[in-house]
């Protein structure tokens, strides 16, 4: 088959607007490229937890209480349907890139994401409907979403030379995964002004890098014509989507149990899933074309470089949630803050968290292209499950400049491990198959996310079903519930209570009644409802079940880290990378002073292949 070597943007199609543009002949057109795709990650990754805070002002916009158990899915949908349509369709999507063009795809993206980002500020309905409509162009702006992330580290691939590339891919990762914490604090203070701003602050940015994308971006890269693996493409989104959804209803309650691990559909798309996927193996390794080249983890850079990255993604996520849940559900209230403001100062007293990322990112990726990546992702990794085990070792209601220290070191874990990784995965793979390893790469991430929600929600339901019934009965009948009543609510499933603290409600008032509120003494029934009543008595089975899941945290991070030592060094050597060689050729003769002459006889026109 042969393999043809596009590059756009050649002197005959530009001239004056090249250079105005950053045409991809322009000597400062990688620095375009890297500025215009950060943005585009940017926005993305934002909105992968812009709504994650900001679901108390939404629900309470569309007139819903998420805490009624037919509503629980709403919020689940709501939570989940970006991050598994993300999950599911960015290899696709790279691979497409790398069919007809990285950055075609990319524009596209830009544009579908900008639409639906309209679509989602103007919805018009209200309760059940309401939420649907948010779900629905939630899941289209995800496939916009996943355009962007699966060609980005693609794109600048190909424009940057080897010696540089650490730094570029550094500065767009970080931005990326710093995007999912800085959308806590900008959905935690939109929501506090209107919770149509969530969805509004994406139109204007939107706008702005579309135009600027279809200006100045052009393909650089190998592109090379083929057919689509329609058979890979659907078993590979069927089973990764049953086995996820499988997941995400696995954590409600069913048939009387806390969770439904036991249910039949959640049985169904577990086991119906890793079949799915196992058929999507044996395709992949017969199919001519595949979307999901499994050669690729023959290169053993690229495989364990994604295995880090996954569990450092699940260990990530799970750090969010519970951050989120401890701050909103505990600490904030008891510290006198009303439950209404609790999602705002959550965002606000997370920064340590974003300020750590955005320290360590950049400079790991420059320091990693001067001294090797694979120390610096290890030695991140090792950073992050230290700043867990800090965490472990705080109480509930903890000092905060001792846990904003700890915050702050584990997201200069994060940047310190996220830069080199992905540069290490990245130039591990042909420059050919560079969107499908950036998409494979985005996969892994985006998977991480998800499965960090059923896995830690899990075993944080597990850890409060051992300690909370004993807990809330003893409470609420020291308040003077009576004892048939205390002991009903008591054993209602854990998950209500944790998603209560996970929006920032006290759902005393709702798991009591008005009747038996009614019927107790104003002073008791006024502490009930209080600030303080909830926290406090959450905290205790919340710790138990906080011990449980940092030390699973802990326990991917270390195995991540080894998985980065042992990553090997070294390029791969079945293919010239002509893309770097040509960047470096470039920036070479762009040193070179040239005299008057040969500024007024323009550009050199040179042919690749």
């Amino acid at each position: 088959m042969s393999t043809s070597f596009d590059v756009s943007g050649s002197p005959g199609r530009g001239g004056a607007r090249g250079a105005l543009a950053g045409g991809a002949e322009h000597p400062h057109y990688k620095w375009v490229a890297l500025s215009n795709t950060t943005l585009g990650t940017l926005l993305a990754t934002i909105n992968s937890s812009i709504v994650l805070i900001s679901l108390p002002a939404i629900f309470n916009g569309v007139h819903l209480d998420p805490l009624e158990p037919g509503n629980v899915s709403y919020l689940l949908w709501m939570l989940m349907g970006y991050m598994l349509v993300t999950a599911v369709l960015v290899v696709t999507l790279g691979r497409l890139g790398d069919m007809y063009g990285r950055v075609r795809i990319y524009n596209a993206g830009f544009a579908l994401f900008t639409i639906t980002s309209i679509l989602l500020s103007v919805d018009p309905l209200d309760g059940g409907g309401g939420a649907l409509w948010l779900i629905g162009w939630r899941v289209l702006q995800a496939v916009g979403g996943s355009m962007l992330m699966a060609n980005s580290a693609a794109i600048i691939t190909d424009v940057f030379p080897a010696r540089q590339r650490g730094t570029a891919l550094g500065i767009n990762i970080v931005a990326g995964i710093a995007g999912s914490f800085i959308g806590l604090v900008l959905g935690g203070v939109l929501a506090e002004w209107n919770w149509r701003s969530v969805f509004w602050v994406n139109v204007p940015i939107g706008i702005v890098g579309t135009i600027w994308a279809y200006r100045s971006l052009h393909d650089t890269g190998l592109r090379r014509p083929a057919r689509i693996d329609w058979w890979g493409n659907l078993t590979f989104a069927v089973g990764l989507t049953a086995l996820l959804a499988g997941i995400t209803y696995g954590i409600q309650p069913y048939g009387g149990h806390t969770m439904g691990w036991t249910s039949p559909w959640v049985l169904a798309g577990l086991i119906g899933g890793v079949a799915m996927l196992v058929a999507f193996g044996l395709i992949e390794a017969r199919v001519a074309e595949p979307m999901f080249p499994l050669s690729l983890f023959r290169i053993a850079a690229f495989s364990s470089g994604n295995a880090a990255g996954l569990l450092a993604s699940v260990a990530r996520g799970g750090l969010q949630f519970m951050l989120i849940i401890w701050l909103q559900g505990i600490w904030l209230p008891l510290h006198g803050y009303n439950y209404e403001q609790t999602p705002l100062w959550a965002g606000i007293y997370l920064l340590p968290l974003t300020v750590g990322f955005l320290v360590a990112g950049p400079l790991a990726g420059a320091l990693s292209d001067r001294f090797g990546a694979r120390l610096f992702a290890a030695g991140g990794l090792v950073v992050m499950a230290g700043s867990f085990a800090g965490l472990l070792l705080i109480p509930s209601d903890f000092s905060y400049p001792v846990f904003a220290i700890l915050v702050f070191l584990n997201g200069l874990g994060g940047g310190l491990f996220s830069a080199p990784n992905t540069s290490l995965v990245m130039s591990s793979v042909p420059a050919r198959l560079r969107g499908a390893a950036s998409g494979m790469r985005a996969t892994f991430q985006n998977a991480g996310m998800v499965l960090s929600i059923g896995v830690f929600f899990s075993l944080m339901v597990a850890g409060l079903a051992s300690s909370l019934p004993g807990t809330l009965d003893s409470g609420l009948t020291a308040q003077g519930v009576p004892a048939s009543a205390a002991h009903t609510i008591a054993q209602l499933p854990p998950v209500g209570t944790l998603f209560a603290a996970f929006l920032g409600y006290n759902p005393m008032a709702a798991l009591l009644g008005p009747a038996l509120l009614g019927a107790l003494p104003a002073a008791n029934a006024h502490t009930l409802t209080g600030r303080q009543f909830f926290p406090h008595l959450i905290s205790g089975p919340f710790h138990d079940g906080l011990v449980i899941v940092f030390w699973l945290a802990i326990v991917m991070a270390l195995i991540g880290a080894v998985a980065s030592l042992l990553t090997p060094r070294g390029r791969p050597t079945d293919e010239p990378d002509l893309i770097s060689r040509e960047a470096e050729l470039a920036d070479e003769v762009a040193a070179v002073p040239l005299s008057p002459a040969s500024r007024s006889a323009g550009p050199l026109a040179g042919e690749a292949g």
